[in-house]
């Protein structure tokens, strides 16, 4: 088995000092360690003795924003040898952020990954964003990685952006290290970060490495685990390639203080791992245990995901990196360590596999797949059947990706990741298997074994004590479906139109293929003004996208105002609502008459109706056909999508059934139009508000600026819910809804000089009250709410 590095899209090269560097949309580059002959693209190597499973590393970096993730890789990439000179972001000449608009902003808008060579070792790396507009990217890595880097400011702690990737890291069970960079700033502070670690992520931090002087006098580190001293005398020199290592001797300047924290070391690995605590207790001292010991137990304790390994560093100073390459090849674990998700062993020796991302090409006929394989093999025009979808596709080529030139290969084994060709229908998150029968067969297997266990199958299975369990099509999932990558709802949107009625073709196309490759990128029609809505993440991520249409796709767009994605609440239980529906169609007439009622529930998706059995009413329910059930569902589904106030999505709303009757030969979708315009009744009668998006908003001002922040938050409607000290400044915690934070990054360097920075991510929706929800209607319809 092996695992062959893929590329994305080639977007770029530059020459600098003679060396060609090309730059990746979430792409992978051939490994170096080799020279270059002068081509401009790299060679395959007829062989490569890097295909072994156990010498690979599939590592994600992820932190908060200006943490230093493209400023950490870069220096990987030069140490490593695959460049010859060092990308700064400043200067907008990085590997990793190759985009125009990264490069403008300064900021990480698209994943990127690379690979190259370190001691022997194959390490698959991906550079994430930052920002929280676009969490997204870093979702779908998490999906296909097998370890993760999370680098802190050591000066800033865990900051708001940190606490969420951690959470997306915590739900794909990611083992992971902590790099604590920025050691050279003069309020950097280990014992703050530990703290955090504890205390915000709830994480077991082990500290393998203490600091070498602190602030602008940081030199190097001492490593706890074999007790050596690494330090950079002259990091600007070489960039750092160079350092003195040498072992600590009992007796010199700081033994005592690095003794003790090696013994802390060795007593939290005792408490995590039998191995360690057993030496502990043979030897009764912490003191003394043999390197290899200490090793091999944080291998298994990151495996395990019970203890969290800490090193420490200056990424732009170059110092500290070389340590953070060794500790990726030592503690992350190999694709072989990493067990394949639930249920994708059930499938052996069928296919089984993942798409995690699409891309469109134009060069290679539209959409690059790009795929996991976790069972079985895949070859070139083999059929295969989308389970997510529901529909059988042909796969065209499949290809292997040497920077920016492919490589046709007859088929594939498990454990490899590779782009196809010829999948219309695929979109990121979907699972591929090798027929439908295999499919049933695995998901009749974990079936049985939840009612043998009598309990639900941990990551697909839902089951629910009233009603009707029915297929995956009804809006709950497979549980023969592997975990797919959730998308997250949008908190922005805005109308865009074509500049021209003669670009309104091109616009279609391209939004269709942006939203492709963009899952959290909505793209949708206004059915009452006919408008074209595009909905995103922010406003970052819209003026990104908006600016994307215009380069990439050459077409010039006019967007409308920025407004806030509302959802929509039941607040009343209704009555039970009847209605009939009756057409004639060609020389068939359709009729259905469906008895719905809608209640508030908590805030959970929509999944299914609830068939609310009676006495009277138990026959007409246990005789309905499961393809009218999946009907009704799938007409109250599209019901929800559009709520009566504001046509916004309507979420807490709990739909019961009461009674289905269905004329013969009366279509499916013919029963899902009733069952949406009988819920758009019901909804009527259970008073529906709206309620909006609140943001966790994170400002850290200086002493001065406090009093002004503070009234203008008050005037936005803000609730502030912590504030503290950050060496000489405050920062400031606050609640406050989306709508009274448009622009607020131009407000904010208005009231603070522009000395003040601010973080954001959302916190949850509530219900507005009356007066504001009046004003959200006229702002965008114009008139009053009635």
């Amino acid at each position: 088995m092996t695992l062959i590095p893929v590329l994305y899209r080639s977007c770029h090269s530059l020459s600098r000092a003679g060396v060609s560097r090309r730059r990746f949309s979430l792409g992978i580059i051939r490994a170096a360690g080799t020279k270059n002959n002068g081509s401009d693209h790299p060679q395959p190597p007829a062989k490569d003795h890097l295909q072994d499973l156990a010498l690979i590393r599939n590592v994600g970096i992820m932190a908060h924003i200006d943490a230093g993730k493209t400023t950490t890789t870069e220096r990987m990439l030069y140490y490593s040898g695959l460049t010859h000179s060092v990308g700064e972001v400043h200067h907008g000449d990085t590997v990793m952020d190759y985009m125009s608009q990264e490069r403008e902003r300064g900021i990480t808008i698209s994943s990127a990954a690379i690979t190259f060579s370190w001691l022997g070792h194959r390490i698959n790396l991906v550079d994430t964003p930052g920002h929280v507009d676009f969490t997204m990217e870093v979702e779908r890595s998490l999906r296909v990685l097998d370890g993760a880097l999370a680098i802190l400011d050591a000066s800033a702690g865990v900051e708001a952006q940190s606490v969420t990737v951690w959470r997306q890291a915590d739900r794909y069970k990611v083992p992971r290290l902590v790099y604590l960079n920025k050691m050279d700033r003069p309020g950097a502070s280990v014992d703050l970060c530990l703290m955090e670690l504890r205390h915000k992520l709830a994480a077991t931090p082990l500290l393998l490495q203490v600091p070498i002087g602190a602030g602008r006098d940081f030199a190097g580190v001492v490593d706890l685990v074999h007790m050596k001293k690494m330090i950079w005398d002259d990091p600007k020199r070489d960039y750092g390639r160079n350092y003195k290592t040498h072992e600590v001797q009992e007796g010199e300047d700081g033994w005592e203080e690095w003794s003790e924290a090696r013994g802390r070391l060795t007593e939290a690995l005792g408490d995590l791992d039998d191995d360690v605590a057993e030496e502990v207790v043979a030897r009764e001292s912490v003191d003394g245990l043999p390197g290899h010991l200490l090793e091999n137990a944080l291998k298994r304790v990151t495996l395990a995901g019970t203890g969290v390994g800490v090193l420490v560093g200056s990424s732009y100073h170059n110092k500290g990196v070389q340590c953070i390459l060794n500790g990726l090849i030592k503690y992350l674990p190999s694709p072989l360590d990493r067990p394949a998700p639930v249920p994708a062993p059930l499938y052996a020796p069928h296919l089984c596999a993942l798409a995690f991302k699409t891309i469109h090409e134009p060069q290679r006929g539209g959409a690059l797949t790009f795929i996991r394989v976790y069972s079985g093999t895949l070859a070139k025009g083999q059929r295969v059947y989308n389970l997510s979808r529901g529909e059988a596709e042909r796969v065209g080529n499949v290809l292997i990706a040497y920077a920016d030139d492919f490589k046709e290969v007859a088929g594939v084994g498990p454990g490899n990741i590779v782009v196809v060709t010829g999948l219309k229908g695929t979109n990121t998150g979907d699972t591929l298997v090798a027929s439908q029968s295999v499919a049933s067969r695995v998901g009749w297997q974990l079936r049985a074994r939840t009612k043998e266990k009598g309990q639900d199958h941990g990551t697909a299975l839902v089951t629910e004590d009233r009603g009707d369990a029915d297929g995956g099509q009804d809006g709950h999932t497979d549980p023969a479906l592997l975990v797919g990558v959730p998308i997250p709802d949008p908190v922005f949107f805005c109308s865009i139109e074509a500049g021209s009625a003669s670009q309104q073709k091109a616009l279609e196309t391209a939004l269709s293929q942006l939203g492709r490759e963009d899952p959290s990128l909505r793209v949708s029609l206004d059915s009452d003004t006919g408008q074209t809505i595009l909905a995103g993440m922010g406003e970052l991520h819209l003026e990104v996208s908006v600016e994307r249409l215009r380069r990439e796709w050459k077409v010039e767009v006019d967007t409308g105002p920025l407004l806030v994605a509302y959802r929509e609440t039941p607040t009343l239980a209704s009555t039970p609502i009847t209605h009939t529906l009756t057409k004639t169609i060609g020389d068939r007439q359709q009729q259905v008459s469906i008895t719905l009622s809608v209640e508030p529930q908590s805030n959970e998706p929509f999944h299914k109706v609830y068939l609310a059995y009676t006495k009277d009413n138990q026959e007409n329910l246990s005789s309905i056909r499961r393809p009218h059930l999946s009907a009704v569902n799938r007409g109250v589904g599209a019901g929800l999508q559009g709520g009566p106030v504001l046509a916004c999505r309507v979420t807490g709303a709990q739909v019961s059934l009461h009674a289905l009757h269905v004329a013969p030969g009366t279509s499916d979708t013919f029963i899902a139009a009733a069952a949406t315009q009988c819920l758009q009744k019901a909804l009527v009668e259970c008073r529906v508000e709206l309620m909006e998006p609140y943001m966790n908003v994170e400002v850290v001002v200086e002493e001065c600026h406090v009093p002004s922040l503070l009234a203008d938050f008050s005037r936005r409607h803000a609730t502030i819910t912590n504030m503290t000290h950050r060496h000489n400044t405050r920062v400031v915690s606050v609640e406050c809804p989306l709508s009274e934070l448009r622009g607020y990054s131009s407000e904010l360097r208005r009231l603070t000089s522009g000395t003040a920075t601010f973080t954001m991510e959302l916190a949850d929706y509530h219900r507005m009250t009356p007066l504001r929800q009046a004003q959200a209607v006229e702002a965008i319809t114009g008139f009053p709410l009635t």
